[in-house]
Formats: C-alpha cells, sequence, structure tokens
C-alpha cells in the first residue's frame, strides 16, 4: 500500500505504474478513456484534474483507492 498526501506523490505512484507495466502515457490515456494532455497533467502533479478521471486511470492500472483513518460508510448504523 503506498500513502499519498499530494497531487504530486500521486503523480509519481501512477507513473511508476504504467511504466511497471509498460505502458506508454499514450496507451494509458487508452485504456483509460482520457487524452494523453491528461495523463501528462495527472502525473506532473497538477492539482486541478477530476477525481472521477483519476479514478478510471487508476482503474485502467489495475489499482484502487483505499482510504484509511475514516469511519466506514458501508456499515449500516
Amino acid at each position: 500500500m503506498i500513502n499519498i498526501h499530494s497531487t504530486q506523490q500521486l503523480g509519481q505512484a501512477l507513473r511508476t505504474a504504467r511504466k511497471h507495466l509498460g505502458l506508454t502515457q499514450s496507451e494509458l490515456a487508452l485504456a483509460a478513456g482520457v487524452g494523453v494532455r491528461f495523463i501528462v497533467d495527472l502525473e506532473a502533479g497538477k492539482p486541478t484534474v477530476r477525481l472521477e478521471t483519476v479514478m478510471r486511470v487508476i482503474e485502467a492500472l489495475g489499482g484502487e483507492v483505499m482510504l484509511d483513518g475514516l469511519p466506514d460508510t458501508t456499515e449500516a448504523p
């Protein structure tokens, strides 16, 4: 598990995952259904990207987002 505390750390983690999978930015963009410019900005840590689109990129890389330290909202009260 990777702890992410900034958009720059998220970008670096996604870049590392992409390279580990042997994907180019263009290939990842196609797999995630986003533009190459979005991947470039995301990997650069640009803080203005849309969360929904970031989630699609993470999914295309085979990853998932996990939140730690927050109440579990999936359990009934």
